[in-house]
């Protein structure tokens, strides 16, 4: 990224626009010959109804089955022949596919976009075979529990709630999926209004909006009104374990906490950084991995919805270590809301995280990504420079308060795996 003549990060030139459809445009100039483009849309895992768990991420792996003119093989083909690449995923909130290509395939990347959001065509054998792709992906996942048991997680703490279900769904659900539920869900949630085009890259911002207008300007027709979203419902802590075959205890504790757009978020970010975030000299890593020596890895997160957030802690151990390690996290918690942060400690945490993000905005893959989720939710872009703003104005008392609220032992749900 490049720095202006005071040494901070240059705010970036991005350029906006909306088609009469409602689909909107975003595009960051970046001098590379890579260019990044895509789609992002305002559906996931949690905009489907009971029997369809996991068709989001279902439709996702069919826009690449074949469209009204392209089979799979020309649809897979269209950007590899040109070195290019076409990617996709699904989150609880979202669906991304884009595309990574020489700046000179531009037309080449937006219309092939267009052709597989717009008319793919969902062939019955594709269904039946993806289907047979999904249920081995969920047979891996099945096999691994590190990742499986923050799902596990989200369904103790939202039950019988969207966001609670596995994004790739279930072997039931997955079963009764054909190509008219397939084309319903695409129907009532592929609408442009629900869309957002980011690019990234040298081409022009003129030839961008022509090219969009050419290829993106279809009517904004739904054949029904999108899902809703509703609140979760936010019920007592409970601790509960599941029986698998481990050689260790994989352990995970957490509690809600804010959504995407609360205005202290910055404070959130910054203290689950300083307890157990990316750093090897966070709290938590640094009490039970490097003085003690119980653990492999130890990790604290977050995941911001639109309307809710959870915040969790991980780790895994030998079963006769569990409750040191409950022990000395409870011990980081009552520091930080008995003990508020010296300004040296608060100024190494800021300069630390802020070193993070700074490294990780040299990947420009990832700040396409993250500008277009946030023009899907915010209809704005936060560049470096405000996001360190907002971080350099938190304080030690908004985070000790902070700590009060969401680091109470009582407070937290458990799930372990033995």
């Amino acid at each position: 990224m490049k720095t202006n003549d005071n040494g901070r990060y240059a705010r970036p030139s991005v350029s906006t626009h909306q088609l009469p459809n409602g689909l909107r445009i975003i595009h960051q100039p970046f001098p590379s010959e890579i260019s990044y483009c895509g789609i992002v849309i305002d559906t996931g895992s949690r905009d489907e109804f009971p029997d369809e768990h996991g068709m989001a991420h279902f439709v996702e792996h069919l826009l690449f089955k074949g469209t009204q003119k392209r089979k799979a093989h020309h649809v897979i083909n269209r950007m590899e022949n040109v070195g290019g690449e076409l990617n996709a995923y699904t989150t609880k909130e979202e669906t991304f596919i884009y595309a990574t290509f020489l700046s000179e395939y531009f037309e080449r990347a937006i219309e092939l976009l267009s052709d597989i959001v717009f008319h793919s065509n969902f062939p019955e054998h594709q269904i039946q075979k993806e289907r047979d792709v999904i249920l081995d992906e969920i047979n891996s996942y099945i096999d691994s529990p590190s990742e499986l048991i923050f799902d596990d997680f989200e369904n103790l703490l939202f039950p019988n709630h969207e966001i609670g279900h596995y994004i790739l769904g279930t072997t039931e659900s997955l079963l009764t999926f054909d190509k008219k539920k397939v084309e319903n869900f695409v129907n009532r949630q592929y609408s442009p209004s629900n869309m957002v085009l980011f690019s990234f890259g040298k081409t022009p911002f003129s030839k961008i909006v022509r090219l969009s207008e050419q290829y993106f300007s279809r009517p904004n027709i739904q054949h029904s009104t999108s899902k809703k979203r509703e609140l979760p419902f936010m019920g007592k802590p409970r601790k509960h374990q599941l029986e698998k075959d481990t050689a260790q205890t994989h352990l995970i504790l957490g509690t809600h906490t804010s959504d995407m757009f609360h205005p202290d978020r910055y404070v959130l970010y910054l203290l689950n950084h300083i307890l157990g975030g990316g750093a090897i000299n966070s709290r938590l890593n640094n009490s039970l991995r490097e003085k003690h020596g119980l653990v492999y890895n130890v990790e604290s997160n977050l995941a911001l919805y639109t309307d809710t957030g959870l915040f969790s802690i991980y780790f895994a151990c030998d079963k006769k270590h569990v409750e040191r390690c409950l022990k000395l996290i409870d011990k980081e918690f009552q520091k930080l809301t008995e003990f508020p942060l010296s300004p040296s400690q608060l100024a190494t945490a800021k300069r630390q995280y802020k070193g993070q993000l700074g490294i990780a905005s040299e990947n420009n893959e990832s700040i396409a990504l993250r500008m277009a989720k946030s023009y899907l939710h915010f209809n704005q872009y936060f560049p470096l420079e405000d996001i360190f703003t907002k971080i350099d104005g938190v304080t030690s008392e908004q985070l000790q308060n902070l700590a009060k609220e969401l680091l109470i032992w009582d407070k937290q749900y458990q799930l372990k795996y033995i």
